[in-house]
């Protein structure tokens, strides 16, 4: 049971104020922005930052949803992820993190790198270039999310691959939104 103990000290250290892993679906995903939700209006968080923070939280967990491949293989989970939260002093850091296939890791990377390469003013005429297009992926995305979580956390998109074996990548993307 020591590990229990472990785990509370890590998430205390690292001021982490949700953790959860395992299947995400459109229900999970609800109940975990309420949870999220609570805990900020528990803290006092301003409303500014509280919109911020939940807008990024949504298209984290609507791309696990959406783009999670169906793959473990340290388990029989199926669609297995994971969504953090952490608050320190000056900001809140959002963490997903998924299986990916390789083609889809390398067309992440490309499309992260392009977006982390862009200003304000570049990230908004990709917006909207995108919002004209009104092209959508065959998993129901436009590519708005990325560039959507840029452009609220004023921040460049952190992210890795870990390998994972048979084909597959453990994407992990991080955005973190600064609280002035």
């Amino acid at each position: 049971m020591k590990y229990i103990y472990d785990l509370h000290k890590t998430m205390l250290s690292r001021n982490l104020i949700l953790v959860y892993e395992g299947e995400f679906t459109q229900e999970i995903t609800k109940s975990v922005l309420a949870m999220a939700e609570r805990n900020m209006d528990s803290m006092g968080e301003e409303s500014s930052i509280k919109r911020k923070v939940f807008n990024v939280m949504v298209e984290c967990l609507q791309n696990i949803v959406k783009h999670s491949d169906d793959f473990n293989p340290l388990s029989a989970k199926r669609n297995a992820a994971i969504f953090i939260i952490g608050k320190e002093d000056d900001r809140y850091v959002v963490t997903s993190g998924n299986p990916v296939d390789t083609e889809a890791a390398d067309a992440l990377k490309k499309r992260i790198d392009e977006i982390n390469e862009l200003d304000k003013d570049g990230l908004k005429a990709m917006y909207k270039d995108i919002i004209k297009s009104n092209s959508l992926s065959n998993k129901g995305g436009a590519g708005l999310g990325f560039v959507d979580m840029a452009r609220k956390s004023g921040q460049k998109l952190e992210y890795d691959f870990e390998d994972m074996g048979e084909g597959f990548k453990f994407f992990s993307l991080t955005t973190t939104i600064l609280r002035f």
